[in-house]
């Protein structure tokens, strides 16, 4: 049976944590969603993974309309979640075309990276039928605003200001939202404050899903592992029985755990 909206809303109303994994092809794409991952995320993380940059934002629309195309052959029943690249939601009228692009190229949901601002687009792309995830937190598209990659909701005032915003976007329209790099206690308070279902990466055990880059996982991503990422592979024979862990271990809630949080 496929994944819906509704089907991550009735996990969140159950109590039953499910898995996101990123996908940029039909190959991964079908292993991920075969092994029970609930929801695939084509991330503009690609530009990184893939394609060698420091950063997303080089990535274009062209770009992830054709690896979200790819990821929609390989489906076999994962929601498939497409993130808006860098500028491609910076208007009204350029965000609607580009999510309906999206939409159309096999996404079931976009991912926008913002705060309050972008209510009224998400409830402009809410009322034409687009679901949304609001991506807040750590945010990459905002590196260079933000000094680098750093930890987000440690002082009180921007924690508070980080719930405010999860309610606001919320009420705007948004479906689901993705919290990345947060201390934990945050972002089981902003779990509690919403309806929606609420996915974490690097944000702790509390949160309603759990969302890692698929290479991270696999240990395959050069450079320095960041500390909300456990090598699946390093246990397991296959990356189809390292997948399968890490679907069992969020399902049970052993994954995050202690080493993999951010406290404060």
């Amino acid at each position: 049976m496929a994944v819906t909206i509704n089907t991550l809303r009735d996990f969140k109303k159950n109590g039953e944590a499910f898995s996101a994994l990123t996908a940029y092809d039909a190959a991964f794409s079908h292993v991920v969603s075969e092994a029970g991952v609930d929801v695939i995320l084509v991330g503009d993380s690609l530009g990184m993974v893939l394609q060698g940059h420091d950063s997303t934002l080089p990535v274009t629309m062209e770009q992830m309309c054709y690896h979200v195309r790819s990821v929609a052959r390989g489906n076999q029943g994962a929601l498939i979640m497409a993130d808006m690249p860098f500028m491609s939601y910076a208007t009204l009228p350029t965000a609607l075309e580009n999510a309906a692009e999206l939409m159309r190229s096999g996404a079931h949901m976009v991912k926008l990276e913002g705060t309050d601002w972008m209510a009224e687009t998400i409830s402009a792309l809410s009322e034409r039928g687009i679901p949304v995830c609001a991506h807040l937190g750590l945010t990459p598209q905002f590196v260079n605003k933000l000094g680098g990659y750093r930890i987000q909701g440690r002082e009180e005032k921007q924690a508070e200001q980080m719930i405010d915003h999860a309610c606001q976007l919320e009420a705007a329209g948004a479906d689901v939202i993705l919290l990345e790099c947060v201390p934990a206690p945050l972002a089981a308070r902003i779990t509690q404050a919403v309806r929606a279902p609420v996915i974490g990466i690097g944000a702790g055990a509390d949160t309603d899903g759990q969302v890692l880059v698929l290479h991270d996982m696999l240990g395959i991503t050069p450079g320095r592992r960041p500390r909300f990422v456990k090598n699946f592979l390093a246990e397991a024979d296959s990356v189809q029985d390292a997948i399968a862990a890490y679907v069992e271990a969020v399902k049970k809630r052993t994954f995050p755990s202690e080493e993999h949080t951010f406290k404060a």
